[in-house]
């Protein structure tokens, strides 16, 4: 009798033990929920934006490009946006292409926009359509962008976007492209491009028009524009290339009455 007294006694010592492994456990819970609280109030403080700069972008200001990218509850965090915006398209903002953020510090960060290329646009039921190089409409707008010329003289009947302008001749991209590269070059980049029916090309500046004709000796004819377009600002008027060469330096200037 005694020896059952006493090992029930001795039970139920056993049984009033504290649970020490259940209190590492809520500890080491704990410790880990303060890390990653202290954690996450490093990376948002820390990496909270203060200085944005943009670059490539044309159709839009930095202004509109930083209200596009920094939205959301960690709109402002430079972390976060690097991973958003990293290898993405971007969908639903017309003109552009792609966008990347990169971090230059923990607080600064650059907007690298990258813009669908576009030759020029064509007016079409009260809209701009703008085409790529190889003539597919890639957006339409009520806006005209500026430093895309306007490209008129082509015959067409129909305008589909996403679908290849319906032109009788598929070279006349490649001669937009040619000559937009060259404006570039030189600086000299034009509002209008027309063409006739045989393709020679007219440049339109505001109310000069610089007929370059065929586009044989195009480099040498545009390599003229910039000495020559800032002397007839403000007239009006048509400036004749079309004969122009290396070696007959051909340049006529009929002034409107």
């Amino acid at each position: 009798m005694w020896t059952d007294r006493k090992m029930k006694k001795k039970d139920s010592v056993i049984t009033k033990m504290p649970d020490t492994q259940g209190k590492v456990r809520v500890i080491i819970a704990l410790g880990i929920i303060n890390i990653l609280l202290a954690a996450s109030y490093f990376v948002l403080t820390y990496y909270a934006v203060k200085n944005v700069q943009v670059d490539g972008n044309k159709h839009y200001s930095a202004e509109e490009i930083k209200s596009m990218i920094m939205t959301g509850y960690f709109g402002d965090n430079s972390l976060y946006l690097s991973m958003k915006y990293k290898n993405k398209d971007i969908e639903g903002i017309p003109f552009v292409e792609t966008m990347d953020v990169v971090v230059q510090s923990n607080d600064t960060i650059r907007i690298n926009v990258y813009e669908k290329a576009l030759a020029g646009y064509v007016q079409y039921l009260g809209r701009y359509m703008y085409f790529d190089n190889e003539g597919v409409v890639v957006e339409a707008s009520k806006v005209a962008t500026k430093g895309i010329p306007q490209v008129v003289g082509l015959d067409i009947d129909h305008v589909v976007l996403h679908e290849k302008l319906p032109v009788e001749n598929n070279a006349v991209f490649q001669n937009i492209l040619t000559i937009t590269k060259l404006l570039n070059k030189y600086n000299v980049l034009c509002d209008k491009m027309q063409f006739d029916s045989n393709f020679n090309v007219t440049l339109g500046y505001e109310g000069v028009k610089v007929n370059i004709g065929a586009l044989e000796n195009l480099d040498e004819k545009l390599m003229q524009l910039p000495q020559i377009l800032p002397s007839l600002e403000g007239r009006k008027g048509t400036l004749d290339l079309q004969n122009y060469t290396s070696d007959r330096k051909s340049i006529t200037f009929e002034g409107e009455k």
